[in-house]
This record gives structure tokens, C-alpha cells and sequence, in this order.
């Protein structure tokens, strides 16, 4: 029988993940085989993520690891990936100056663990409290999507990292439940998965109602602010469920005004609908953190190009010929 096979590549970020994912070989969920680059891996915390969650539900027994020759394989120990697997890795550690600060692989299961993760942030990467403020937001909206709309038994799986010489934290969180289309089509009838993304992306969108503008409690709010964050900080953010994922793409430099859009397809974006099927949703994103106004500041913004965008579509379907 043919094992699940995952390959950890020379180098694997938002910018040309495609690649990674591409690469997957989902055939039998109860073995997992991991291979990796011989001379240096260099990956993204998604990538960590996305491992760590499809090894969560193989058997320690049934993961073939191969052992690791690359110069960087302690980074994969530092971050967590074998102990997150049940593995010993054979790495001894040695003393290091890192190069930048990091989160290591945690599995969250409930609020109380989230709630602890995230008043680790601060002082596992180093930052400081206004810095700290979207990386929060960031994670408190991610996980809160798991608990409420992943059904997934094992939570939420998510690491981080901070590059000092470029001033941005890249974070990866993922689940292993029932996906974003099986989320939307709850209340919205959707032909497929990158359909359904792009609906979960649109403000005001939310599977729990089909009212525009969702619910006192689920706004279908958090991925469209999450994205906007990505945007105005001029980096990537990916998100990937069953066959499809969206990629917004960088924001030139020259671009002086950064345009917000309540269609994500509207943005500067590359577009997957043909990959490996992943059961569950993955979400990756790049922040600088150098901010060019504060955060606060940017949520409000961001919140009234939300609320514009809820009234164009509330007017929109008020505007459509009914017939009786």
C-alpha cells in the first residue's frame, strides 16, 4: 500500500508554497512517510502546521521520519515537529544565537490553552506590546474559527516565527476538520472549494446565517480583516482547504495608498483549484512589523470599508426584480 508521503523542500514559503502543496501524496492516511532536502530546509511555520496536523492522526509507529542530514535540521527540532509527532529525533542541540524569535508547534484544544499561547507571544518573540496587538488579533481569530466552524477534533495546530532582518512574524495555523466549503454551504450553495473561499473571504459572509452581515456573534468579520492586515502590511497571506487555495500577493512598494476590496478576487491574488485535497483549512500569513499606523487605528479602517461593503451587498439584493 502506498504511504501518505510529505517532502520538506529546500526552501517553502507563502511566495512559492505552491510547489509544497503540490507535492503531497495523500493515499493512505494511516502511514505517514517524511522525506527532506540533504543540504538545508528552509520553510515557512504553515509548513510545520500542515505536518504536524496530518501526523497528529497516524500512530507514532507508523511515521517513517527519515533522519535528517540538512545543516538547518535543528530548527525543525527547535520548533517542536518531532516531539509534536511522538518522535525522538536524534538531534543533539547545540548552542545557538538565534536569528530571530519563534512559537514553537502547539496544538490547541480549547480557549484556556489559547488564552496562554497568546500571553506567550510577547515574551517568546520578544516584542513589544504595540507589536504585539495584530499578532493577537490574528491568532484569537483563527482559533476562534477552528472551535466554531472546523468541527475538528484536535483542535488547532499553529507555530510562528519572527525574521529580525526583515521585521516580520510569519504565522501558520491549521485543522484538520470539515473544510471551508462544508462550513459555507451551510447556508450559502457553492459549486467548489475555491468558490467557498472566496465567499469565507468576502465581509459579511458566514456560514452560521445566510443574513448578510451574519449574526451578533459571527459577523463573518475575521477572515476579510485578517487578509486586509496582510494587505496593508504589503505581504502574503494563503489559505487552503480541499482542493483550492487563495494567495493575496504582495503590495508593491511604490504603491503609496493600499485599497481595500470586499471581493478578494479583486485584490492582486493567485489562485489554486486542482491540489491535493486537504481535509480541514490552513491559513498562513506574513505581517510586518513595522507599522505605519497604529493598530487600533487600522482596525477602524478596516471596519468601516466592512460595513460599506455589507451595505453595497444589502442594497445589491434589494435591488434584484422579485417575483410572487
Amino acid at each position: 500500500m502506498i504511504n501518505m508521503k510529505i517532502h520538506l523542500p529546500n526552501s517553502a514559503f507563502l511566495g512559492n508554497i505552491d510547489a509544497f502543496l503540490r507535492s503531497f501524496d495523500m493515499s493512505d492516511p494511516t502511514k505517514l512517510e517524511i522525506t527532506a532536502n540533504k543540504k538545508w530546509i528552509s520553510i515557512h511555520p504553515l509548513v510545520l502546521a500542515m505536518v504536524a496536523a496530518l501526523g497528529s492522526s497516524v500512530s507514532p509507529e507508523n511515521i517513517d521520519f527519515e533522519k535528517l542530514e540538512a545543516k538547518s535540521k535543528h530548527y525543525i527540532e527547535r520548533m517542536g515537529l518531532f516531539k509534536m509527532l511522538g518522535l525522538e529525533s536524534g538531534i543533539t542541540m547545540i548552542e545557538h544565537e538565534p536569528a530571530g524569535r519563534f512559537v514553537p508547534l502547539a496544538k490547541i484544544t480549547n480557549t484556556a490553552e489559547l488564552s496562554s499561547i497568546i500571553t506567550e507571544i510577547v515574551p517568546l518573540l520578544h516584542l513589544s506590546p504595540a507589536q504585539a496587538e495584530p499578532i493577537k488579533y490574528i491568532l484569537s481569530e483563527l482559533v476562534r474559527n477552528v472551535f466554531e466552524h472546523s468541527l475538528a477534533k484536535d483542535g488547532a495546530f499553529m507555530c510562528a516565527q519572527y525574521y529580525a532582518n526583515s521585521s516580520t512574524i510569519r504565522i501558520g495555523i491549521v485543522d484538520t476538520g470539515v473544510g471551508i466549503k462544508k462550513t459555507i454551504d451551510a447556508s450559502y450553495s457553492t459549486g467548489s472549494d475555491l468558490e467557498a473561499i472566496r465567499l469565507a473571504l468576502t465581509p459579511g459572509i458566514t456560514g452560521t446565517t445566510k443574513r448578510i452581515g451574519g449574526t451578533e456573534y459571527n459577523a463573518g468579520a475575521g477572515l476579510f480583516f485578517i487578509k486586509s492586515i496582510a494587505k496593508v502590511s504589503r505581504n502574503f497571506f494563503v489559505i487552503y482547504s480541499g482542493n483550492a487555495m487563495y494567495k493575496l500577493l504582495r503590495s508593491s512598494r511604490a504603491t503609496k495608498n493600499i485599497r481595500l476590496y470586499s471581493d478578494p478576487f479583486d485584490d492582486r491574488h493567485s489562485i489554486c483549484n486542482d491540489l491535493p485535497s486537504w481535509r480541514g483549512t490552513a491559513v498562513g500569513i506574513d505581517i510586518a512589523l513595522e507599522p505605519r499606523q497604529e493598530f487600533s487605528l487600522l482596525l477602524d479602517h478596516i471596519r468601516k470599508i466592512y460595513m460599506n461593503a455589507i451595505s453595497e451587498q444589502k442594497k445589491s439584493r434589494y435591488r434584484k426584480a422579485r417575483f410572487i
